[in-house]
């Protein structure tokens, strides 16, 4: 009997389509399942009762959240194409650069895109901090592992896709000359065979980040839920 693999998501969180492309690279199939996040499913509450929130992997009944853990969680069912590396030395770089762009590089990267003033001045410098640290790490390497696709790649993801739109909703440019290795990167990145048929398309996330820049100028809530 075949397993049954379930994605609990919604189209546009980068959170979700990080465990897409994992599930793309080991060659899974699944069932995906886009949620609502203004009226969450009663399945998605039941499965995920603790933080209320996608993307939520159902494998044979049983669910995993977060999106660091379920990442893992598949490295380590399905051997296949690993995203991690075997050392454990490595496997430690790759987890403390994943945890660098969700606790660092995200929040200073879309506070430049959320906020004002004084404030936007603040995150922008702590955006060019952080993106010189992840320039400096990309030294004589393909992907932040080396030569193929790894976990701090498919968590760098979003900048290879989300970066563009924000920059073309907003008018403002966080990613440039100054760092052609990242560049580099988020080109091969997202025009990787199995990785450039996921993205979201691009019209619809026009749409979902101008509607985003209105709530947030008049206090609306926030609809493009990045988690």
């Amino acid at each position: 009997m075949a397993e049954e693999v379930k994605l609990f998501k919604t189209f546009s969180t980068t959170f979700g389509l990080r465990v897409v492309q994992a599930l793309k690279l080991k060659g899974i199939e699944y069932e995906a399942i886009d949620e609502d996040l203004s009226n969450k499913s009663p399945l998605l509450l039941h499965y995920n009762p603790v933080y209320k929130k996608v993307p939520v992997l159902v494998h044979s009944g049983k669910p995993i959240s977060e999106s660091l853990v379920i990442l893992e969680y598949i490295d380590e069912t399905w051997k296949q194409n690993p995203i991690l590396p075997e050392d454990p030395f490595e496997r430690a770089r790759e987890r403390f650069w994943a945890k660098f762009n969700d606790e660092k590089l995200l929040p200073t990267i879309w506070g430049v895109f959320i906020k004002e003033g004084k404030d936007r001045e603040e995150a922008m410098a702590g955006s060019v901090e952080n993106l010189k640290f992840v320039e400096e790490e990309l030294k004589g390497k393909k992907f932040f592992g080396g030569d193929k696709i790894g976990l701090a790649d498919l968590v760098f993801g979003w900048l290879g896709n989300l970066m563009g739109i924000l920059e073309e909703v907003s008018g403002l440019k966080i990613v440039d000359e100054r760092y052609p290795l990242l560049l580099a990167w988020m080109k091969e990145f997202s025009e990787h065979p199995v990785i450039k048929d996921t993205w979201p398309a691009h019209d619809k996330m026009i749409i979902r980040q101008h509607l985003q820049a209105l709530l947030t100028r008049t206090g609306g809530i926030f609809l493009c839920n990045l988690s």
